[in-house]
């Protein structure tokens, strides 16, 4: 590469970094959104006074959540390193990122559902009740449809959280925007790489911030 050159930052290297952070926050998303939704759900209806009271169950389940979330992303990716190796056969690349970004996100969103699932008005339970509704009715039926609001805005909270994770990724050699940042613009003093790195960032935060607010607004139950 020419020495005279304005910056190490060419097109190729940032569409393909670009490339590699939306595949990891989008699969990371999808899967941590399932699991975190199931998580969530179990959490609220197994607690005190819950529709499916299980003391033992809330509190183990609850536990495991509390242990994920206090662990740094970095910790956390290298504790699960023989896990990502048994789920995707390697522990370098964007799947080997993957796997513990959605564990991080599952366990996020799963408390963040939990508490938009304990805002809805207990009237609400006991009305389904009152109609014979199954636990599982009472939370598909009554306790998600009267969330979805929060629920949406829980998990744009978690996009935005889940793309800072994407920058500690590198670590595992899946590259991203933030290892651009961190390998071109501050190893390599490319100044303009750092700031189009960042500029990117920032659109895909408000970006994601911007539809997650709208589509709470337009489906939140006045």
């Amino acid at each position: 590469m020419s020495e005279d050159r304005w910056t190490l930052l060419t097109p190729d290297l940032f569409f393909s970094a670009l490339g590699e952070t939306l595949q990891m926050l989008g699969v990371a998303l999808v899967l941590g959104s399932v699991l975190g939704v199931g998580i969530g759900a179990v959490l609220a209806l197994t607690r005190q006074g819950g529709v499916l009271e299980n003391r033992a169950a809330s509190v183990l389940l609850g536990g495991l959540v509390n242990l994920i979330r206090s662990l740094p992303f970095i910790i956390l990716l290298v504790a699960i390193l023989p896990f990502t190796r048994l789920l995707v056969g390697t522990s370098i690349g964007v799947w080997a990122a993957i796997v513990p970004l959605t564990v991080m996100i599952a366990a996020y969103i799963g408390r963040l559902v939990e508490n938009s699932l304990l805002e809805v008005p207990g009237g609400v339970v006991e009305a389904a009740r009152s109609m014979g509704a199954s636990p599982g009715q009472i939370l598909w039926r009554f306790l998600l449809p009267e969330a979805r609001g929060s629920l949406i805005l829980a998990v744009t909270i978690a996009a935005v959280g889940l793309i800072d994770a994407t920058a500690m990724a590198g670590t595992v050699g899946a590259g991203g925007i933030g290892d651009l940042a961190l390998s071109y613009g501050y190893q390599r003093y490319d100044g303009f790489a750092m700031a189009a790195t960042v500029v990117t960032l920032i659109v895909l935060v408000q970006g994601i911030q911007w539809v997650g607010t709208s589509a709470a607004r337009r489906f939140r139950r006045r």
